[in-house]
């Protein structure tokens, strides 16, 4: 049926989201390929334990300024529109990273990451809303899949860029973050606004940002932050210290620093592209079983994962194996989030809500790389660090059957 096909315009507002993702992951993950190199050569003569516990500090700052700018871009995309907010938070997150370059001491890219997360907390409420109300329901679970793909490119492209650069200081690699910063143009130019958001801003009056907390969503606010707040800080965990884990291995510190940094995007590329597998795995999980069952289920596999794969050392190449199947099912329910959240709350308060809910996890999640900062440098490696992180998938699972439903996409019959 014609209907069920998608317009141009339909085109051109996914295409313009999912690069927002992409260059999310690229931006977002670079400092996490480099943290410990960078900061060494940001802190001369400091001792190791100083340096990691530096580095998860700049971390910390970046997903506290990624849960606030997700809150004020979130009330940005309410208030001017998704368009307008997706082309301001890439530009803010595009400018930053290139930034960081320049950074002399470890407080300036400490701030320079903040700033950068600003838009890239940003631009997750922006995109999200921005499919959510383009896209039929129809394409539902390939488009959500599809968009939380997209930020695991951007991490490829991350790996690449670092592995590229291997042979230069690891300043250069924050030079390829300006790149986002072009496609803003089209962005403007090729993407309108939703119809329903142009129509419920000229017809209802903008709720205050308190009615997130009112009797209607309240419930949905604080379930929502629980989710999201467990899953950011245990992905986000892994993330940051599984690069630290791998490069500690004792086959991999005997390498040289070129052929170190080779192993490490290809670890990276490869356990992205299980991730991208088990995004669609996700969201069809969810279509076929519900929301709730199916964020359930990942909870329950990923907990698994963690408290299993992390509780002691391994070599290479379970390692390996172990990172990958982390992420197939840890990274992978994230792919339900694009097109769940959004419309759990009214279109008025749909980017404030998502924002909110979504991004303001990460202030739990900065909670936890600073925790497992400390656990890295006082007790027991990043190893640790991830398995105790591990314990979250516990509440998780009870969080995830607690949820509203959603939509789900249509199944012709």
């Amino acid at each position: 049926m014609a209907s069920d096909r998608m317009t141009a315009s339909q085109w051109r507002a996914f295409v313009a989201a999912w690069l927002g993702w992409c260059f999310d992951g690229l931006d977002g993950y670079l400092y996490a390929l480099v943290a410990i190199s960078f900061v060494t050569t940001l802190m001369p003569g400091a001792a190791a334990g100083d340096v990691q516990q530096h580095a998860a500090w700049i971390q910390g700052a970046f997903l506290v300024g990624w849960a606030l700018g997700g809150a004020f871009f979130g009330r940005m995309g309410d208030k001017i529109g998704r368009t307008r907010t997706l082309t301001l938070t890439i530009l803010t997150y595009a400018v930053f990273t290139g930034l960081s370059f320049f950074a002399q001491t470890w407080w300036h890219l400490l701030i320079f990451r903040f700033v950068a997360a600003l838009g890239i907390g940003g631009e997750w409420a922006a995109g999200s809303a921005l499919v959510s109300e383009t896209l039929g329901v129809k394409h539902r679970s390939w488009a959500s899949a599809t968009l939380q793909s997209g930020y695991m490119v951007g991490i490829i492209l991350a790996a690449i860029t670092v592995g590229a650069l291997g042979s230069l200081p690891p300043k250069f690699v924050f030079l390829v973050g300006i790149v986002p910063a072009l496609m803003t143009v089209w962005i403007r130019k090729a993407v309108p606004e939703p119809e329903e958001w142009e129509r419920e801003r000229h017809t209802r009056t903008m709720p205050r940002i308190g009615e997130l907390f009112g009797p209607e969503v309240r419930a949905t606010t604080l379930k929502t932050l629980a989710l999201t707040s467990i899953a950011l800080t245990t992905v986000w965990g892994f993330i940051f210290f599984s690069v630290q884990l791998l490069i500690g291995l004792p086959e991999v510190a005997a390498l040289a620093p070129p052929d170190k940094a080779a192993l490490v995007r290809n670890v990276v590329v490869v356990y992205s592209l299980w991730n991208i597998v088990g995004n669609f795995l996700a969201t069809y999980l969810a279509r076929a079983v519900g929301n709730r069952r199916a964020f359930a289920a990942l909870m329950l596999a990923s907990g698994a994962m963690f408290l299993l794969g992390f509780r002691e050392a391994h070599d290479l190449e379970t390692t390996k194996w172990i990172f990958n199947a982390a992420m197939f099912f840890s990274a992978g329910l994230f792919a339900i989030f694009p097109l769940y959240i959004p419309p759990l709350f009214p279109t008025l308060l749909r980017t404030t809500g998502s924002g909110f809910s979504y991004n303001f996890g990460r202030l739990a999640a900065a909670a936890g790389t600073l925790l497992g900062g400390w656990i890295t440098a006082k007790a027991g490696g990043p190893g640790m660090a991830i398995w105790w992180l591990g314990f979250l998938y516990v509440p998780g699972l009870a969080v995830s059957l607690a949820m509203p439903e959603g939509p789900h996409e249509v199944v012709p019959s």
